[in-house]
């Protein structure tokens, strides 16, 4: 996001830990993508910015998509980074993601210090960059440093996310919404049928949908390849909207 800004400086950035991400705890259920594209559009109304477009990574993307639904042609642009649209029975190709919630789960109620949780997550075999983004997610109390997440709020959250198909919303019609999809070729998120349909949609109605593909990502692209990431946001932006 800071590098995204730097180059075009006309745009801003607001980074939101969507609900029982981060520190934003304490929300009331139901945890869905409707809840979650809800809060966003309260804070838009709070925040009383000129909000011109939205960007997300993983769940995010679909958060992304039900937010534009909701917004409609008054949202110029939408971004989904390895986040593929349709449904995905048996949450198919979320091994990285389970991966996560299966460490994060077996991490002690305390621990010591940053250091420890990263070496934790790295030993468990993440990459360094994502152990250090997660470790984000600690606070200190008198007992020591602990993880504020609630991993089965997280978990219903996910059980939504892979329910939905939004692929209506990312091919909607031929307003003046563009939408963008990146997709990280070592990731198995998207399935060959699905980034056929994707790009099929894009050839058909380019100045609607673009679609990006960065052979060298795993699903967390944006530690893996942020620079052709960015290269990638950088065309949508600069293309004639």
């Amino acid at each position: 996001a800071r590098a995204l800004v730097e180059a075009r400086p006309q745009w801003g950035a607001v980074l939101v830990d969507l609900r029982m991400h981060g520190r934003s705890q304490g929300f009331p259920p139901p945890h869905d993508l409707q809840a979650v594209a809800q809060d966003l559009v309260e804070l838009e109304a709070h925040l009383k910015l000129p909000l011109q477009g939205v960007m997300g990574h993983s769940y995010g993307g679909k958060v992304a998509l039900a937010y534009a639904a909701i917004r409609g042609p008054g949202l110029g642009r939408v971004w989904t980074l390895d986040s593929a649209p349709g449904a995905r029975p048996g949450r198919q190709g979320s091994d990285s993601i389970a991966r996560v919630l299966d460490s994060l789960r077996a991490c002690p109620p305390r621990l010591q210090s940053r250091a420890e949780f990263q070496s934790r997550m790295t030993a468990d075999g993440h990459p360094p960059g994502v152990a250090a983004w997660l470790a984000m997610n600690l606070e200190r109390d008198e007992k020591g440093l602990r993880l504020r997440l609630d991993l089965d709020a997280i978990d219903a959250m996910l059980e939504d996310y892979f329910a939905r198909d939004l692929w209506p919303v990312l091919e909607g019609g031929d307003g003046p919404q563009r939408r963008s999809v990146v997709i990280a070729g070592q990731s198995e998120v998207w399935s060959p049928a699905a980034i056929n349909r994707a790009e099929q949609g894009a050839a058909a109605r380019p100045n609607c949908l673009r679609v990006h593909r960065i052979p060298e990502a795993g699903h967390w692209l944006h530690v893996d390849a942020p620079s052709p990431l960015l290269d990638c946001l950088l065309s949508d932006l600069d293309a004639t909207p």
